[in-house]
């Protein structure tokens, strides 16, 4: 079974009486465990439809299925849900609580889990961030704020905070526009160590060197899909 599938998917934003096109007739199929980037001119509808795959947005019209699963019809709450159970997310500008250290910072998807199962103890959602923590290489920066980090370890903290749940799918939203040569490279090794892992990855990226790096390229033009790369 296919992880992701959408047919035709178009999502339309209105300003005044203009109509723009983000997303045109998309259709694609994602299976489990590839690491994908997206890639496209600037307003080519990459951002667009990472949000629409992540449940953060919806599409104007079409079908998107998620393990076989239309999800169109899920309530915000359901949405939230699968979100917080199935996938993890990294953004361009960390989006890190600026009073809240690294811990702190990583365990809010374990605080505000919306889960059918018993609530962890603050004592076993410490010791799940510690261990992503771990897991990105900052065991000695556990007590650190995001103004006492570096960009490249602030992009480690949002990675470790993607991660806490163990989701089977992240999407990266440029995770390295804001960080020099050498971190960009370090975050993408962090990528490179969860793909083999076996987490999905789907990753939104203007730098081709970047975009290289994944399996598969989907490159977009005008939100369409332009060119669909394999084996890289």
């Amino acid at each position: 079974m296919s992880l992701i599938k959408t047919e035709s998917l178009n999502k339309i934003f209105t300003r005044g009486d203009e109509e723009i096109r983000a997303i045109r007739d998309l259709s694609l199929v994602i299976e489990p465990g590839e690491f994908v980037s997206i890639t496209g001119a600037s307003g080519s509808g990459k951002s667009t439809l990472l949000y629409i795959l992540g449940l953060l947005d919806k599409p104007s019209s079409g079908r998107y299925y998620l393990q076989g699963n239309p999800v169109e019809h899920l309530s915000d709450a359901e949405r939230a849900q699968l979100r917080n159970k199935f996938m993890g997310f990294v953004f361009q500008s960390f989006h890190l609580l600026p009073r809240a250290t690294a811990l702190r910072n990583v365990m809010m998807p374990l605080v505000y889990a919306h889960t059918t199962s018993a609530p962890l103890s603050e004592v076993e959602q410490r010791e799940r961030a510690l261990g992503a923590l771990a897991k990105v290489g900052l065991s000695d920066r556990v007590n650190h704020r995001p103004n006492e980090l570096s960009g490249g370890q602030r992009q480690r903290v949002a990675i470790a905070r993607a991660i806490v749940n163990n989701p089977k799918l992240i999407f990266a939203d440029e995770p390295t526009g804001n960080l020099d040569s050498k971190s960009g490279r370090d975050i993408l090794s962090l990528f490179e160590n969860l793909h083999a892992q076996g987490v999905t990855v789907l990753m939104v990226t203007h730098d081709p060197s970047i975009a290289e790096r994944a399996h598969r390229r989907l490159v977009l033009k005008d939100g369409g899909l332009l060119e669909d790369i394999r084996g890289t």
